[in-house]
């Protein structure tokens, strides 16, 4: 006779073994409708599931985060079974819920085209309508791999034949549609809403280029028509908004094949790229860094020694001359203590604090690179702390105190925390791992912001914290990483001399505020829709002439701005003034400073924003005031509109 807790603290009595469903049922006719899953007990399962104990339960609904993944879950199942009804010879790989969404990768002959996505979303909503029971089935590895090997399910085969240990697997089937998975899922078919397939593109088979090129098709689903359609919105918004359209609608930059995932830096970009970096250094020497710079090729036995060879190698480009061979430097770590290894250090050097703007080069796979946000060369804004145990915490503390000061200079309010703790496979004692790792929960808790715990994701070198941003659209962006480190100093031969005279190894704390200024520069071209923050903007302002009469006093101007350290260019040509001012308010620049007889007779300009906002008539001083404090509050103004 199991008794059951419910989320408010109530109980009910049942005298039989009951099911999710039919605790929903119980509580009420609407709850039954809506239920997609239950918890029991902390564990997600289907509705079918029934308990035979005591337990703590609540039913999942489309409006709890469980709820739309389950739902995005179920909806890839759905995309797949449709695609098999229209293409039959199309075989199943795997379906992953991703965020915002579902995708699943098929093999098939051809390449599948926008109107099969059409086609198979019709077919989806077909599906819908005949409201077929999902059902979970166990069977043996035995028994599954036969069964896939007789509908020609090759890949499903060498994936069962993949899973270590010997233990029995879970699946679902919905008519005469079947697939190895953990679940849950929703009930039935007729349980989805609101969908939508929105993109396909080639997939290498587990992500290696050497593999076969499959297909994957993204999809969305949600609770509602309406978050469907809010959610479409979005995806128009990031739309206008990305990076890669708006770096050559503005002339930032631009890839091409001779050199895939480096991007050319344009004039304006560049100065964008420079006053992030000339800002970062500033800060960075505020904190007491010392900046350094190391070599882009060295030695390959360094990377062995450090271990990077070992686990990066696949990540890493190499060159060999001289019948030595190097690595093009993938991280700034392993140089770093090379700096500290330079001199006898003491106790009373540390804490001791390095930074560098990185040149790094990494091998990401073609399909993976994405405008700046994925790139294979990248500068870091990298940092390496070397310091006692003692200092780990203080250390830690006045770091997140820096990022979050850089931040919203950056116009970032809203921050993620992350701590990912001890993995299974590591080096170190577990004393130092507890040290550090309350270290990093002491740092985490003096902020009162809150923070998630991720156990297990930690470095196999120690624990780390990782910081997201929430852009515009509310997209999660990782940037920022601050990790504690044991090991690296010790396999490199890094010691200080202690307090009492004996060699100690310091603990190397790895930190980044941006991460990479490529990716970094992306977010903020998409966060701000290319309109960026008038300190930030590659043109502060831009000065038009109405006729040539005025062209010499706005030369004049325009020297007068830039002796004043302004970012400011004229407008000289022989054109209608509301063309050029509609022409670089699409340059999104900050400031247009209209010029006609009237102006150059009072020595005024007259100031208009990029967002149409006529600010008047302003004397050359008075325009140079109100231009230098827009600079001076960075990006923590209200955001303009692109």
């Amino acid at each position: 006779m199991p008794q059951i807790t419910l989320p408010d603290g109530s109980k009910r009595d049942y005298e039989n073994p009951v099911s999710v469903a039919e605790i929903a049922e119980s509580i009420g006719p609407g709850l039954a409708k809506a239920a997609l899953a239950g918890r029991v007990d902390g564990s997600l399962v289907d509705t079918s599931f029934t308990i035979d104990a005591d337990a703590e339960v609540a039913i999942i609904t489309e409006r709890d985060d469980d709820g739309l993944e389950v739902i995005r879950h179920s909806c890839a199942h759905l995309m797949a079974q449709a695609v098999q009804r229209l293409f039959p010879k199309a075989q199943v790989t795997v379906g992953p819920v991703v965020e915002d969404g579902f995708f699943y990768d098929f093999a098939f002959e051809r390449p599948f085209t926008p109107e099969d996505l059409q086609a198979i979303e019709q077919t989806m909503r077909s599906i819908v309508k005949e409201n077929l029971q999902i059902e979970r089935s166990i069977l043996s590895r035995k028994d599954a791999i036969a069964m896939f090997k007789k509908m020609g399910e090759d890949y499903k085969v060498e994936i069962i034949e993949g899973i270590p240990g010997d233990e029995d697997l879970s699946f679902y089937q919905q008519d005469d549609f079947i697939d190895l998975c953990r679940g849950p899922h929703v009930p039935s078919t007729g349980k989805f809403k609101a969908f939508k397939l929105t993109s396909v593109a080639g997939a290498y088979w587990r992500g290696n280029a050497e593999n076969e090129m499959l297909q994957r098709i993204h999809g969305t689903a949600w609770g509602s028509k309406k978050d469907l359609n809010l959610y479409l919105q979005r995806l128009e918004e990031a739309e206008k908004r990305d990076h890669r359209k708006l770096g050559k609608r503005l002339d930032l930059f631009h890839f091409q094949e001779e050199a895939p995932g480096m991007a050319f830096w344009h004039p304006k970009g560049w100065r964008i790229y420079q006053v992030v970096q000339d800002y970062m250094r500033q800060v960075q020497n505020a904190n007491r860094y010392k900046e350094i710079n190391t070599p882009q090729l060295v030695d390959y036995t360094l990377w062995e020694k450090s271990g990077h060879a070992s686990k990066f190698a696949e990540e890493m480009f190499s060159v060999e001359s001289d019948n030595r061979m190097y690595a093009i430097k993938p991280m700034n770590c392993p140089c770093h203590i090379q700096v500290f290894n330079q001199g006898l250090k003491s106790y009373r050097d540390l804490p001791l604090r390095f930074a560098e703007f990185g040149s790094c080069h990494r091998y990401e796979p073609s399909g993976s690179m994405h405008g700046l946000m994925r790139v294979r060369s990248f500068v870091q804004d990298d940092g390496h702390i070397f310091c006692t145990e003692d200092q780990i915490q203080s250390e830690v503390a006045d770091f997140m105190e820096l990022l979050f000061a850089v931040y919203r200079d950056f116009g970032f309010d809203d921050v993620m925390l992350r701590l990912s703790t001890r993995p299974e496979k590591r080096v170190g004692a577990d004393e130092l791992w507890d040290d550090a790792e309350q270290a990093l929960k002491d740092a985490l808790n003096a902020t009162s912001l809150p923070w998630e715990l991720v156990p297990g994701e930690g470095a196999f070198y120690g624990p780390k914290i990782e910081y997201s941003l929430k852009d515009c659209m509310g997209r999660v962006q990782q940037c920022g990483t601050i990790q504690v480190d044991f090991f690296l100093p010790e396999r490199l031969g890094a010691r200080y001399v202690a307090e009492d005279d004996s060699r100690k190894t310091p603990v190397m704390l790895h930190r980044a505020v941006l991460g990479s200024f490529e990716r970094f520069i992306g977010v903020l071209i998409e966060h701000f829709g290319g309109a960026m923050p008038t300190w930030l903007a590659p043109e502060q302002a831009i000065i038009l002439n109405i006729t040539d009469k005025q062209a010499e006093y706005c030369e004049k101007l325009q020297e007068s701005l830039k002796n004043k350290g302004f970012r400011v260019s004229a407008d000289l040509r022989n054109e209608k003034i509301g063309f050029k001012i509609r022409e670089h308010t699409l340059q999104k620049i900050p400031y247009l400073l209209v010029v006609g007889d009237k102006e150059v007779e009072s020595g005024t300009v007259a100031v208009r924003k990029r967002g149409g906002e006529d600010l008047g008539t302003m004397t050359f001083d008075d325009f140079c005031k109100h231009l230098s404090q827009d600079v001076a509050s960075f990006g923590r103004t209200p955001r303009p509109q692109p």
